[in-house]
């Protein structure tokens, strides 16, 4: 067995707030401790290593290693940042979507409240008291609004009945949210009121009774609805949540509570749950949340393509976090779970990614005090100009100012790369053409060629081409959608893209131009019809118009066509782009969803890069008694095939494991006790090898790698992956 390395040594600030929340696979083998010396650099991509024989290293050794763990935890503290404005603004932008729902809702409980109180308000005794008040069937009418969410994971919806009950709180009403997990057979409906009171009365009372809330209510003097909020029915038990149905609406009068629930599926859901006598308590209202494709542009809008926090993503991750946020059945917390992690790694892999702070912080001040983020010039410039985007541009003069004036471009192409998607998403917003689509391709580098993006135009004007070629491109279809715009909605949709082409001259004089036109031919059109012309001129004058029009919009098409060929240049294909940019999907894919299967045949088959041992390393592909057992058994399964006979497996690692010295025969000794002690050590070694052998196989059947002997074949056992 191979040394293991001393795992003493401290980590570093970055690796232990990377590995809490990151999702990496199990490995099979312990994993060697990280030492400073096979760290690389971080600005020149080389190997260091530390004499650590020496009792004093080299001070300059030790002032580099200082400069670069000042970077990592420099890093670090801007990724804090940079994430906390992005997480704060995903939350402003969901909770904005939800306030014209919220308002509508606040309004029901409001006019909800209202008619309870119009019924009567009994005096403090007979409120408090247990048996019901004698009155007519409407006044057991539960107030409920029923929430349509249109999400299958109530993950997403989480977040929202939280803000709703914040919003109702801020308006003086008394709140209460319940889960599903409240609503179980085990705990019946006393869970449910236990948690009514913990939340009311901050306390937990035992056994719980509806009277103590009551004299809560009176003595309290409130004067506003208790609304109790269930954020999703369908995971709740039909027989607890119906009790509870009933028994609030024995107490509606004494206190006025207004029920809240949340549906996934369809509007219809109560009836497949509940009973009629259930049923015919409830007076329902409906209200509609947006979408979750509809949430997601909002959250792609206003994080990856308006200016947030400078940090932004690859095409092909981009693509990945797409198809990612499909398969989880458009789960928002998967995406913005995923994002987090591409952050992540970008401030843990990219040294310059601190300048994203002054970003973030919105300062013009990029690179003038570099050297305050740990990066020494020298570092600086070589790793600027070992980026592969920066290649094929050429600075003047290796300055501060000059890589200034690097970033202002930057943000110049972004400025006018984020206008032009925007007036793409505001053409074909009314088509349901989702921004997540059209980022994935407004983010290509490969599309951004002139001679394809003029072929993908043509094969729009040709059904047959359209249909064979480019069918679904986004930006193409958005740009047919102009041509078939009225002059109403051209003159419209002009307004708007003249709105968010403010601050870039380049395109708003060109939109202006255009809305300026429109405007005349309005003006002319209109004193057309004021003039009384004979029937025969009418059609022609029609006509007119319509040519007009058409006349238009072909130019409207024009010029967005312009504008993606002149202007929308993707962020791959800008200088520097790598400072900004998270590209690497391979890492993301590894940390979302993991290959454990693979990841743990590699850790087998090259376990000397995670062991150190220096026998290991030495050879080639030798194998030598001090490797890893079920890595010596796993190379050798790879001599076989579907099936693998255990005596021969057995004998294989018998072999190794023996040192070469043991294989040769023993000189016969006369002494019948020299010989008897003999015996027992070969037969010791035997027994301490196959216990080897067993808890080898052991774990690789335990790891998925391979199937144990059935009953048909008791002397072979079943390979079950195969390749990496």
């Amino acid at each position: 067995m191979a040394p293991s390395l001393n795992d003493d040594s401290p980590p570093s600030t970055i690796d232990e707030a990377f590995t809490e929340n990151n999702l990496q696979p199990f490995f099979v083998l312990q994993k060697g401790s990280s030492r400073k010396s096979d760290r690389k650099s971080s600005g020149t991509g080389r190997t260091r290593r530390i004499d650590l024989s020496s009792a004093s290293p080299k001070n300059s050794a030790n002032i580099e290693d200082e400069k670069e763990d000042e970077n990592m935890n420099l890093r670090m503290e801007a990724f804090e940042f940079v994430w906390s404005k992005i997480e704060s603004t995903i939350k402003d932008v969901l909770r904005d979507i939800n306030t014209n729902v919220f308002s509508e809702i606040q309004t029901w409980v409001h006019q909800s409240f209202d008619t309870i109180r119009s019924l009567g308000t009994p005096e403090f005794p007979e409120a408090t008291q247990s048996f019901p008040i004698i009155s007519d069937a409407n006044s057991k009418r539960l107030f409920t609004g029923l929430v349509l969410t249109k999400n299958m994971e109530f993950v997403d919806d989480l977040l929202t009945f939280e803000e709703l009950g914040k919003h109702l709180k801020y308006q003086g009403y008394r709140v209460a949210n319940l889960s599903s997990l409240d609503f179980t057979a085990k705990n019946g409906v006393g869970g449910c009121l236990r948690s009514l009171l913990r939340q009311f009365l901050m306390s937990s009372l035992d056994p719980a009774d509806m009277s103590i809330l009551a004299s809560w209510y009176r003595e309290e003097n409130c004067n506003n609805p208790v609304v109790v909020i269930i954020d999703d029915i369908e995971r709740c038990c039909g027989s607890v949540l119906s009790d509870f149905i009933l028994m609030l609406s024995e107490w509606v009068i004494k206190i006025p509570v207004i029920l809240i629930m949340g549906v996934a599926t369809t509007l219809d859901a109560p009836r497949n749950i509940l009973p009629s006598n259930a049923l015919r308590c409830l007076c329902p209202f409906e209200f509609t949340l947006g979408t979750p494709a509809e949430r997601m542009d909002a959250v792609v809008e206003a994080v990856l393509v308006k200016p947030c926090s400078g940090f932004i993503i690859g095409h092909k991750v981009a693509v990945f976090m797409r198809n990612y946020f499909v398969s989880q059945d458009g789960t928002l917390t998967s995406f913005i779970r995923a994002l987090k992690i591409a952050c992540t790694q970008h401030f843990y892999t990219e040294p310059l990614s601190v300048i994203l702070l002054e970003f973030a912080s919105e300062e013009d001040n990029l690179v003038l005090e570099i050297e305050r983020h740990g990066l020494l010039p020298e570092v600086l410039w070589k790793h600027v100009f070992e980026l592969p985007s920066c290649q094929r541009v050429r600075l003047n003069k290796p300055t501060s100012e000059s890589l200034a004036h690097a970033f202002s471009e930057w943000k110049r192409l972004q400025n006018q790369w984020r206008a032009v998607v925007l007036c793409l998403y505001a053409t074909g917003k009314g088509e349901k053409v989702r921004l997540l689509d059209l980022f994935c391709e407004a983010i290509d580098p490969k599309s951004y060629n002139q001679g394809e993006f003029d072929t993908n135009m043509k094969a729009e004007k040709d059904p047959v081409l359209s249909s064979s070629r480019i069918k679904g491109h986004v930006i193409c279809k958005a740009v047919r959608l102009v041509r078939d715009l009225s002059t109403v909605q051209l003159g419209n949709l002009l307004k708007i893209w003249e709105n968010l082409t403010v601050g870039i001259p380049e395109i708003n004089g060109k939109v202006k131009e255009l809305l300026s036109l429109l405007n005349v031919e309005d003006g002319k059109s209109s004193k057309k019809d004021l003039i009384v012309t004979p029937r025969r001129h009418t059609s022609r004058i029609q006509l007119n118009i319509e040519k007009d029009s058409k006349s238009l919009s072909d130019r409207a098409a024009n010029l967005i066509e312009c504008m993606v060929r002149d202007y929308m240049h993707p962020i791959e294909c800008i200088p520097f782009h790598e400072i900004f940019c998270f590209k690497d999907v391979d890492k993301l894919r590894l940390a979302l969803i993991g290959d454990p299967r693979r990841r743990i045949q590699v850790d087998l088959l090259e376990f000397q890069k995670l062991l150190c041992c220096r026998c290991c390393t030495s050879s080639s592909n030798a194998l030598l008694p001090s490797m890893h057992d079920a890595s010596i058994m796993y190379k050798l399964a790879q001599e076989h095939g579907d099936l693998i006979n255990l005596h021969d497996w057995y004998q294989s690692f018998k072999s190794i494991v023996l040192c070469p010295n043991s294989k040769r025969k023993p000189r016969r000794s006369p002494l019948p006790k020299k010989r008897k002690g003999i015996k027992e050590a070969e037969s010791q070694s035997e027994a301490s090898i196959q216990a080897r052998f067993c808890g080898a196989v052991t774990e690789l059947q335990i790891t998925g790698l391979l199937r144990m002997p059935s009953k048909r074949r008791p002397d072979f056992a079943q390979r079950v992956a195969f390749g990496l």
